[in-house]
């Protein structure tokens, strides 16, 4: 008795019409493609076959002392499922859809492009989201969202640099956060107590303001671009489901920002509601939102109080070499500034403040008058300064925010304080156009 027939397994066969479009996976890594040769690869799948796509292998291939980015999210498998579409593995592209979305079942960038494979068995693809009912501006965000978060997983910065903002942290930060606003990522740092270096620890896909970046006045729906710190941390129970699994408030608007006349308040570090997994990359009122998940993760890593939040536009890099350059020169002139309060020579202090400069409520004209007086009645000053940090500041002007302990001491006041100054380049040299209390 002959044995019954075997069927062979049936395969992923798309509408011929529908190659080499199929809806928004191959769209979007079409529009990537030309990028990622250009981008310094970082990445963490193995090589693709001799036989990939200039794309795929651009994304597969990884150099190997490359550092362990956060592979904990969504991009390492739509990475695979573009990869595969690149290389029409369709089939392929299919698993690698329904293990994510097992993973992540309300992934809604997952579902549509689920639905677009699907559909390329039937009929052509020649638009992102064809299989979806969804209004254009709904699934125009979920190809942006994909693109963001692609890009993010294929354009890792090299092993060799640091983002330029983290010059120094204090002891007692352990972790950074700088925010590319343009990349729609987050990227956590920790401070290596020894050598002072940030060392990289993960990297997330965040959401930003409606209107993008560069906040200036309450309801703008804009996210601030400046150096700020977490100042607390809500609990999910105290502010509704909106915000998902908690939120970390910060400090805007600092005091450069109140100096320059940008209003508002209540931006947040938060997650996303229950039903939502991630949204897409402008779509909050001005806060920094991530997925519930990579909240709960980041969350881990913050101090109440210290951790550092830089939002830029764009994150400048900088090599190893470079920044410990940088650092030295900063402190030399933090040492310099010091040593001349400490001598006594009012001009020679002064020479260290920009003629714009204002704090506690004073010009320059004014602090430099109080000075003058002040030094009059010492016959010795003692300056004692620690725990200092040092963050370059986005934006168009050449800024840092400096932060330290200061133990004040002369023959008639002793005096302990926490100061911030806000140091910009002027000509060459490094004045101080703002200082206060921190």
């Amino acid at each position: 008795m002959s044995s019954p027939a075997v069927r062979p397994a049936r395969r992923f066969t798309p509408h011929p019409l529908a190659v080499p479009l199929v809806g928004a996976a191959l769209l979007a890594a079409q529009l990537l493609s030309a990028s990622v040769d250009a981008a310094p690869s970082h990445r963490a799948d193995k090589p693709a076959a001799p036989a990939a796509t200039k794309a795929a292998s651009a994304a597969e291939a990884v150099p190997s002392d490359s550092p362990s980015y956060s592979d904990s999210g969504p991009e390492p498998l739509l990475n695979r499922i573009f990869a595969a579409i690149e290389q029409r593995k369709l089939d392929a592209a299919l698993e690698q859809t329904d293990v994510l979305l097992k993973q992540y079942p309300n992934f809604r960038l997952g579902h549509l492009i689920k639905g677009d494979l699907l559909l390329a068995r039937t009929r052509p693809i020649n638009a992102f989201g064809a299989a979806s009912n969804a209004p254009p501006d709904k699934v125009a965000d979920l190809r942006a969202e994909a693109i963001a978060r692609l890009k993010a997983y294929r354009q890792k910065p090299n092993a060799d640099v640091v983002p330029r903002y983290l010059l120094q942290l204090q002891s007692d930060q352990r972790y950074a956060i700088v925010v590319d606003t343009q990349k729609s990522r987050l990227y956590l740092y920790e401070n290596d107590a020894k050598s002072g270096r940030p060392h990289f620890v993960a990297d997330y896909y965040i959401t930003q303001g409606k209107l993008g970046a560069e906040k200036s006045k309450e309801g703008d729906k804009k996210t601030p671009i400046g150096v700020y710190h977490v100042t607390s941390s809500l609990e999910p129970r105290k502010i509704g489901d909106f915000y998902g699994s908690g939120a970390f408030p910060i400090n805007y608007p600092n005091e450069w920002d109140k100096r320059n006349g940008k209003s508002g308040h209540g931006i947040w570090l938060h997650g996303t509601p229950s039903d939502t997994f991630s949204r897409p990359p402008k779509a909050s009122d001005g806060c920094v939102v991530l997925a519930n998940t990579d909240l709960n993760q980041l969350a881990k890593n913050l101090q109440i109080g210290l951790t550092p939040v830089i939002i830029s536009p764009s994150v400048e890099w900088t090599s190893i070499d470079d920044w410990a350059k940088e650092r030295s020169e900063l402190n030399r002139t933090m040492d310099s500034w010091r040593n001349d309060w400490e001598s006594r020579d009012t001009e020679r202090f002064l020479r260290h403040y920009s003629r714009r400069f204002q704090g506690d409520g004073q010009s320059y004209a004014a602090f430099a008058q109080q000075k003058r007086q002040v030094n009059e009645s010492k016959e010795w000053i003692k300056v004692g300064i620690s725990n200092v940090s040092m963050f370059r500041n986005p934006g168009k002007d050449e800024m840092v925010v400096v932060t330290f302990a200061q133990d004040y001491r002369s023959n008639n006041v002793n005096q302990t304080s926490r100061k911030r100054q806000y140091w910009i380049r002027e000509d060459g040299a490094w004045k101080i156009i703002y200082e206060g209390a921190a």
